[in-house]
């Protein structure tokens, strides 16, 4: 029903910006809850970030929190992360989730294929 794509990963340096854009098909993408969660190499999937269906509210990892937001434009099914002051333990797989509602865990019901980020020390 939903189809997802992230885009936007690729190699910075630590302190660099980036900014992942995850692609929504379908008529309906404001009924959709949306998160980002990251997977790094030998290391288990964790929540990032997610916003509501208005995008009137957001929750964000402790260790994203200040650095990375997130935002969804409606219009164009389309939702983003902005990273900002990347560290090297922010390299990972980034995938973006779909669901109903707003949630912290891997509950999601669609799930994209994912965008490498890499920071390198």
């Amino acid at each position: 029903q939903v189809q997802l794509v992230e885009s936007g990963g690729g190699l910075v340096q630590t302190g660099d910006s980036l900014r992942l854009s995850c692609a929504a098909s379908g008529r309906t993408f404001s009924r959709y809850a949306m998160g980002w969660f990251r997977q790094g190499a030998g290391k288990e999937r964790e929540f990032v970030a997610a916003i509501s269906r208005s995008g009137g509210s957001t929750y964000y990892a402790d260790s994203v929190k200040g650095r990375f937001t997130i935002s969804r434009d409606n219009a164009k099914n389309t939702v983003y992360l902005q990273m900002n002051s990347l560290k090297p333990e922010d390299t990972a797989v980034y995938y973006c989730a779909a669901g109903p509602l707003l949630s912290i865990g891997p509950t999601y019901d669609y799930w994209g294929q994912g965008t490498q980020v890499t920071v390198s020390s």
